[in-house]
């Protein structure tokens, strides 16, 4: 069994969607980002390369590698999935936690566990997602930005064909 944690924050601004979880989320602000900035997806997908002991997700897809830029983070994430199989993984579980002042996700919660379950092609009671606040303090406090951690737990597969 191996753990892996993510962590990944981006700023809110002017003139972009707020993408998590995959869903465009109706706010005045979005993330910014070289991809669309989804913190959520991000976070996951740094937790899974890390429990695959692989390098993070910057290093995999650039900041300065256009065929990056605007790229959905869904695609980014289904890319990851794949990396992690093919290094003889199995995705058991993730779990993530959102911190976010505004806006209130709880009702898209249920949705963006349906969308990254589907690209991690595992159930959706296998993928936990929450959201916080952190009660007005620091930067995520003053709604300058929003953050996310998550882990992962991987399961070395005996015959990396089997998966």
């Amino acid at each position: 069994m191996r753990v892996g944690m993510g962590y990944d924050v981006h700023l809110l601004v002017e003139g972009r969607k707020l993408i998590l979880g995959g869903i465009d989320i109706p706010y005045t602000r979005g993330l910014a980002g070289h991809s669309d900035g989804d913190v959520l997806l991000h976070s996951i997908g740094d937790a899974l390369l890390g429990g695959a002991g692989k390098k993070d997700i910057g290093n995999l897809f650039p900041d300065n590698d256009p065929r990056y830029e605007g790229i959905s983070s869904m695609i980014l994430l289904a890319k990851i999935k794949t990396k992690v199989l093919e290094e003889g993984f199995g995705i058991q579980n993730v779990d993530a936690v959102i911190v976010a002042e505004e806006p209130k996700l709880s009702p898209y919660i249920p949705q963006m566990k349906e969308n990254i379950a589907g690209v991690l092609g595992i159930e959706p009671e296998r993928v936990g997602v929450k959201a916080t606040t952190s009660e007005g303090l620091g930067p995520l406090g003053k709604k300058r930005g929003i953050a996310c951690w998550s882990v992962a737990s991987l399961e070395k597969k005996e015959d990396p064909g089997r998966l």
